[in-house]
């Protein structure tokens, strides 16, 4: 009987080597080439961030929020690095002169054409595992925003006419209608 092929196995090093605007990730040794987002994906993202940011300010919070482009590293290995849409990091502990070394607190995700089985199951799982706290899964495409608190292990499944509480703080409540009139726009 032939011997199986091995599957490779990319390591950072392969993401550094990336021609210059070109961007990936890597989950488990395995990479993801990104395309550009749009300008939907963007001005959600840009909402997003910015509601989150000015609450985290408004508290006189110690989180930090980033959005992408921002290196995260998962697992402190060199096989797995994301770069998600928008993170929030609460352990200082955790940033690096490149980004950040273990799971963010808070991962919010929004769905591209392109990432589709990525952002529902792919990282769904490496998030859950690695240790990240919540995760959001934010679809313009279904009107949907899911919403998986790991720490608790409640789900909660919106729309964009919806208000969006965000599990690691008591009175953060982010709402999607506004976001959805400037989409509409």
């Amino acid at each position: 009987m032939p011997a199986l092929a091995q599957e490779k196995i990319y390591t950072l090093e392969d993401i550094y080597a990336l021609p210059d605007g070109e961007r990936a990730e890597l989950i488990d040794g395995q990479i993801y080439m990104m395309t550009p987002p749009s300008r939907k994906h963007q001005t959600l993202a840009r909402e997003l961030f910015s509601s989150i940011s000015s609450y985290i300010k408004s508290k006189g919070g110690f989180c930090e929020p980033f959005f992408a482009p921002f290196a995260v590293f998962l697992n402190k290995d060199d096989t797995n690095y994301v770069e998600p849409d928008i993170v929030v990091i609460c352990d200082k502990s955790k940033f690096t002169d490149k980004g950040c070394s273990g799971a963010p607190d808070w991962i919010i995700e929004i769905v591209s054409p392109g990432s589709r089985r990525m952002d529902y199951f792919t990282k769904l799982f490496k998030y859950r595992t690695s240790g990240v706290r919540e995760y959001w899964i934010v679809d313009p495409e279904k009107n949907r925003i899911l919403v998986y608190n790991f720490e608790s292990e409640d789900t909660g499944d919106y729309t964009f006419a919806d208000s969006v509480k965000a599990g690691i703080y008591d009175d953060l409540l982010i709402n999607f209608s506004d976001i959805a009139n400037i989409l509409n726009n």
